[in-house]
């Protein structure tokens, strides 16, 4: 049986970015009543444009920053998705102030008005950054390294906040860590542009990608809809073996950005032959990353009782296609 959320009141902050308004869409179609909080100071309104219409959708235009807005955003709220955060880590070594403000203090008080307002549950994205130089692989959520950047210092400290929260206030949180989210509506655009996205424009305009050092770089791309199927599952588990605990969500495959190329470059062939022909170039690695990111998903699996759908394969089918028909 299917175990989605239904009939409640959410709150998706940062709703009208990538993951945010995917989120939206499956929980307006899965008959909630949704409010969106969002600043768009990363996000694109034509996100939101299919929902705006919808009477169970309401779009509060403001930023997590201002503790009016989050209680004004939590009122008469059942459940807050947190997806609202600065997002980067080359932004974050640029301009850390901005960084931490956003994704400590930030989430801070959306938490906190979350607490005072009677929300029930509280899920979080959290982050695979968060394992930082901890060399083991595949990534266990109890064994986290240093981490590499301001952002992953920033998603690390969300988590300590969160498990204080539950311990303090008694409020159910449950963090999930992204591993390399891919999919429909990633923005392909600007200067912290994901690599998926990236690649993709580029070979659709017959330009050459650059790749961050030599391709041996891997991560556990992780398609959008694993992700909304796990914030699903974290918003109706009862287990309270569950509940104040944080989880990898990816698919547990590991894949270099010498193979990403490649796939999506035959993939993209398949509108385009002409593709085929355009090879890669390579540049200096980038400050902060992690050299290798493989999810264990096996405590997800047991006490989410989390399937993702869709290997990197299948999710790059689906994320070419939908790049091709909407860029």
């Amino acid at each position: 049986m299917e175990r989605i959320l239904k009939d409640s009141r959410v709150l998706v902050t940062g709703g009208a970015g990538f993951i945010g308004s995917n989120l939206v869409e499956s929980l307006l179609n899965s008959g909630n009543s949704v409010v969106c909080l969002d600043n768009f100071s990363t996000a694109k309104r034509e996100n939101l444009k299919e929902f705006i219409s919808n009477t169970d959708f309401k779009l509060i235009e403001g930023d997590i920053r201002n503790y009016d807005d989050c209680l004004k955003a939590v009122e008469n709220i059942d459940i807050v998705f947190h997806e609202a955060a600065l997002g980067s880590v080359p932004r974050s070594i640029k301009d850390p102030i901005t960084s931490t403000d956003v994704n400590i203090g930030g989430f801070v008080k959306i938490l906190f008005a979350a607490k005072e307002s009677g929300v029930k549950r509280f899920i979080y994205a959290a982050s695979s950054s968060t394992y930082g130089d901890h060399p083991d692989l595949p990534k266990v959520e109890d064994k986290t390294g240093s981490p590499l950047s301001p952002y992953a210092i920033t998603k690390y400290v969300d988590e300590l906040f969160a498990c204080n929260f539950a311990q303090t206030y008694g409020i159910d949180v449950i963090g999930l860590r992204y591993f390399n989210v891919f999919g429909r509506r990633q923005d392909p655009d600007g200067a912290y542009a994901a690599v998926i996205p990236k690649f993709m424009k580029m070979l659709m305009k017959h330009e050459v990608p650059l790749i961050n050092g030599d391709g041996s770089v891997s991560r556990d791309f992780t398609y959008i809809d694993n992700v909304v199927q796990a914030n699903h599952l974290a918003s109706v588990v009862h287990n309270k073996a569950a509940l104040n605990q944080v989880y990898n969500v990816a698919h547990g495959e590991r894949t270099s950005l010498n193979q990403l190329f490649f796939l999506i470059r035959k993939l993209a062939a398949g509108f385009d032959v002409d593709i085929l022909t355009i090879e890669p170039t390579y540049g200096p690695a980038r400050v902060g990353d992690i050299p290798h990111s493989f999810a264990s998903i096996e405590k997800a699996k047991k006490l989410l009782d989390y399937s993702p759908t869709f290997n990197v394969e299948d999710g790059l089918k689906e994320a070419v296609k939908w790049y091709w028909e909407n860029l």
